[in-house]
């Protein structure tokens, strides 16, 4: 999403398979802040509702109805999914875990333009914090050049991937992040056969 210096804007969370999944529940911002009921981004600006639900972005909001289908997974057996993902290989290098979200933020800048994201990896450590660094330079680089959001918006997600470098998931047990994601992929699964029956 591309935003103009006096439009209201949100926090953009980046698709991608099961790592879109992420429910946030630590953040250097603030506790009191608003989270993407879907991905768990924190709505820094704007954002849509949907009655008591709030998301980042329309395809956020869009992916709302399989939150329902997740409340009907079991806690157990989303524990038990997020447990074989957490003890498996990583799924970015193939060595050996503990494997669990790692959440990093950037931004860009052109401008009067600013485009600031999330993006989540289900990874080992190492990838995670490859990913984490390479997102810092990102925005060290290019987030600077927008006015206004682009000041405002560098040093804010530059700091959120500093906190989140520095306080990986525990790497004993999955993380409530992964067993948000779990239950959503199981949900996923749930409805693959009932797209497929003939009307």
């Amino acid at each position: 999403m591309f935003l103009l210096p006096r439009l209201r804007s949100a926090s953009r969370c980046r698709r991608g398979r099961l790592a879109s999944f992420v429910r946030r529940h630590n953040h250097p911002i603030g506790s009191s802040m608003a989270s993407c009921a879907t991905c768990g981004t924190t709505i820094l600006f704007g954002g849509t509702k949907d009655g008591s639900l709030r998301f980042c972005n329309t395809n956020c909001q869009s992916k709302g109805a399989m939150l329902s289908r997740a409340a009907q997974v079991s806690d157990s057996e989303a524990f038990g999914h997020a447990r074989r993902l957490h003890t498996g290989p990583c799924p970015k290098c193939s060595g050996s875990g503990p494997v669990d979200i790692h959440m990093s933020y950037r931004v860009w800048s052109a401008l009067v333009m600013t485009q600031w994201q999330s993006r989540s990896q289900i990874s080992c450590r190492s990838c995670g914090v490859k990913s984490q660094l390479g997102n810092i330079a990102f925005s060290a680089v290019l987030g600077w050049w927008g006015f206004p959001w682009g000041l405002i918006m560098t040093p804010i997600q530059i700091i959120r991937t500093l906190f989140v470098l520095v306080s990986p998931p525990n790497p004993i047990e999955p993380s409530p992040k992964l067993i948000h994601a779990s239950k959503l992929q199981i949900a996923t699964t749930m409805a693959v056969p009932s797209a497929m029956t003939p009307a």
